[in-house]
């Protein structure tokens, strides 16, 4: 039997399942801690239940949608695993052998793998794209077909942040005459019912909540143009990254690196119908293609942002991160500090979304607190 649905001291709406009112009250400390309100909502699934839909915030309910930055990659690599495991893509095959033009500038023998990792070294153009460019895969693929890369594919790794899926989203759009969107649409978003967009219908602009910027002092524009830094995130155009999901032309495209928009219901429901824990439908993908996608492939230094970082394929790898969570969590983070994951092992797909930019590393101490008591509350209450 769900129970109430508030947390003592703190407005937060929504329900939990019998077990999981730890779960509410980390998300109660999560919220009351804010320095500023902040929209917030958290949904987990298990075994076919959604087991926690909680959220706080002005304006907010468990319909809201917004911004979830590079948890759209989640979609867009969840549609690249599942033709790979169709036998429609190959990880091993050069990318240019499905788009020739990108065979050129000396990435002929960059392959599928390679640019999943991120060790393609294509991670923006020497002009810098601007923020309407941004907004459109198709435009940023043409003008990266002709870019070399930035260090030699293969020989290290840095995060394509703002341009990946408009790469791996030209693979599938050459090898099957069909968008990333399309696929998305037609094999998780509709049958499943989830509300995760790459491309927010106009008649859902309503229920849209903008993103709103961290409250700390406006970010100064680096005077170092022509950084790896500067060229993967276009930050002499885009110094504020709040603003890019909040045009009209962003989330019309659906820019699928960067431009998704969801709920957090939308995010996990979509997670769980992938390891098979929604509906009592049949997983999305088998074991075999989500230990493919999981494991580890990029590790390390990362030539794009200074720091230690580890990239599955498509995903980022959490279980340093997050030690409760095992290797074969999968799943992508976002600017604005959400996060979204499938577990196979523990059973559970999470998603946590907020619409304020989080204060320094305080978006990971957040989801660690949620995240281990989701743990320890799954493992108090398995049959």
């Amino acid at each position: 039997m769900l129970t109430n649905d508030r947390a003592t001291g703190t407005t937060v709406h929504g329900d939990v399942r019998a077990g999981f009112e730890g779960v509410r009250e980390a998300f109660a400390q999560v919220v009351s801690a804010q320095p500023q309100p902040t929209g917030q909502q958290l949904a987990v699934y298990r075994n076919g239940e959604r087991l926690v839909d909680l959220w706080a915030g002005p304006g907010v309910d468990g319909d809201m949608l917004t911004g979830v930055f590079s948890v759209s990659k989640g979609a867009a690599h969840l549609v690249v695993a599942m033709l790979v495991q169709d036998g429609v893509l190959d990880l091993d095959r050069a990318v240019a052998a499905y788009w020739p033009e990108f065979g050129q500038a000396g990435k002929e023998r960059i392959t599928l793998r390679q640019l999943l990792a991120h060790q393609a070294g294509v991670i923006g153009v020497d002009e810098v794209f601007t923020v309407e460019e941004l907004a459109d895969d198709r435009l940023m693929a043409e003008r990266l077909a002709a870019q070399a890369p930035y260090w030699e594919s293969g020989t290290a790794f840095g995060y394509h942040g703002l341009v990946i899926a408009a790469l791996t989203g030209e693979v599938v759009r050459r090898a099957t005459g069909r968008t990333l969107r399309d696929w998305w649409e037609g094999r998780v978003r509709r049958p499943y019912g989830v509300d995760f967009y790459l491309g927010l219908p106009e008649e859902l602009e309503p229920r849209y909540l903008p993103v709103e910027p961290a409250v700390t002092e406006p970010a100064v524009v680096p005077q170092d143009a022509g950084t790896l830094l500067d060229i993967a995130f276009s930050i002499r155009h885009l110094p504020d990254l709040s603003v890019f999901p909040n045009s009209r032309r962003t989330r019309a495209l659906g820019q699928a690196s960067a431009g998704g928009v969801a709920s957090a219901r939308g995010v996990a429901g979509a997670y769980a119908a992938v390891i098979g824990v929604l509906d009592d439908r049949p997983a999305l993908l088998t074991p075999q293609t989500m230990e493919t996608f999981s494991r580890t492939h990029s590790e390390g230094i990362d030539r794009v942002g200074g720091a230690e970082s580890r990239f599955a394929l498509g995903f980022q790898v959490f279980d340093q991160r997050y030690p409760v969570l095992g290797p074969d969590t999968f799943g992508h983070g976002g600017a604005a500090g959400a996060l979204a994951f499938a577990s196979p092992r523990l059973g559970i797909a999470y998603a946590y979304v907020r619409n304020r930019f989080a204060v320094g590393d305080s978006a990971d101490k957040e989801n660690t607190l949620l995240i281990e008591e989701v743990v320890s509350s799954v493992a108090r209450t398995r049959p």
